[in-house]
C-alpha cells in the first residue's frame, strides 16, 4: 500500500460517515417534503369542504362528483404522506437489538391481523420451532405484520387462503425466512417494482393499498444487515423470503 492511499479502517470509516450523511439528508428531505405537503394538503381538504357544505345544494350532480373526487384525492394523498414519514423515520430509529423468538412474533403479527382475518377461511401453517432472531423487536413485529397483511390482501379472492411460514439456517448465523400463500402472485415481468415506495403491481380497483408495505418491510431488513426478495407469478401465489442474523442453540 502506498503512503497516499488510505488504510482499510479508514476507508470503511469514510463509506460509513458518508452513508450516514446520506440517510440523515434523505430522512430530513421526506421530513421538510412531508409538512409542507401536510399544509397545502389542509388548505384543499379545508376548501373543499367548504365548498360542499355552501354550495352543495345548488350543485348539480356531476359536479358535487367531482367535488368529492377532490375531496378523496386529498385524503390518498394524507395517507401517502404519513406513509412517507414511516418509511423516512425507519432510518432514524436506535435499534434495540436483542434476541426474539420468531415463532411469538408470528404470533403476535397474527394477533394484530385477526381482524383482517374474521369471517374467512385461513389455514396457517406455521413452521415448529423457528429459530431466534437478533435485531429490534418493534421493528421485527412490523416486518411481519407487513408481510402476512400482505398475504391475507392477495389471498381474499381464495375461498381457503393458505398462509405457510418456514425457515432455514445457515451455519454462519443466518436465518432465511419465508412467507408464502396460494394469492393472485405478479407477474414476474414487473418484479422490478417490488419493495419500492408506492408501486403497485395490481390496479386499486381490485386491492386496497398504497404500495408501501413492501418499501417497509426492504427498509426494515436492510436496517438489520440483511436482504429480501420476492417470487411469484399470475395466480400462482408469492414467497417473499428475507434473510435476518439469528442466535444459534435453544430458543429464547
Amino acid at each position: 500500500m502506498s503512503e497516499s492511499e488510505p488504510a482499510p479502517e479508514q476507508e470503511i470509516a469514510r463509506l460509513q460517515a458518508e452513508l450516514h450523511d446520506a440517510r440523515a439528508a434523505l430522512g430530513d428531505f421526506a421530513y421538510a417534503v412531508s409538512h409542507d405537503l401536510r399544509a397545502s394538503l389542509r388548505h384543499i381538504m379545508s376548501y373543499a369542504a367548504l365548498l360542499r357544505e355552501e354550495a352543495g345544494p345548488v350543485l348539480p350532480g356531476e359536479a358535487l362528483s367531482y367535488l368529492e373526487t377532490v375531496h378523496g384525492a386529498a385524503r390518498t394523498l394524507g395517507q401517502q404522506i404519513d406513509g412517507l414519514m414511516s418509511w423516512s423515520q425507519l432510518d432514524r430509529v436506535e435499534l434495540q437489538v436483542r434476541e426474539w423468538e420468531a415463532g411469538t412474533l408470528v404470533a403476535e403479527a397474527q394477533a394484530q391481523l385477526a381482524e383482517l382475518c374474521a369471517g374467512r377461511q385461513i389455514e396457517w401453517q406455521v413452521q415448529e420451532g423457528l429459530p431466534v432472531l437478533i435485531g429490534d423487536g418493534a421493528l421485527l413485529r412490523q416486518l411481519l405484520v407487513h408481510l402476512l397483511s400482505n398475504a391475507l390482501k392477495f389471498t381474499r379472492p381464495r375461498e381457503t387462503a393458505v398462509i405457510g411460514i418456514g425457515a432455514e439456517v445457515t451455519p454462519e448465523g443466518l436465518a432465511t425466512l419465508h412467507v408464502r400463500d396460494n394469492g393472485v402472485g405478479f407477474d414476474p415481468v414487473r418484479q422490478f417494482k417490488l419493495f419500492h415506495v408506492f408501486q403497485r403491481l395490481h390496479g386499486a380497483s381490485q386491492f386496497e393499498g398504497l404500495g408501501l408495505g413492501l418499501a417497509l418491510a426492504r427498509k426494515i431488513v436492510e436496517r438489520h444487515g440483511g436482504s429480501i426478495h420476492a417470487e411469484g407469478a399470475l395466480e400462482g401465489g408469492c414467497t417473499v423470503s428475507f434473510t435476518l442474523p439469528c442466535a444459534m442453540g435453544t430458543p429464547v
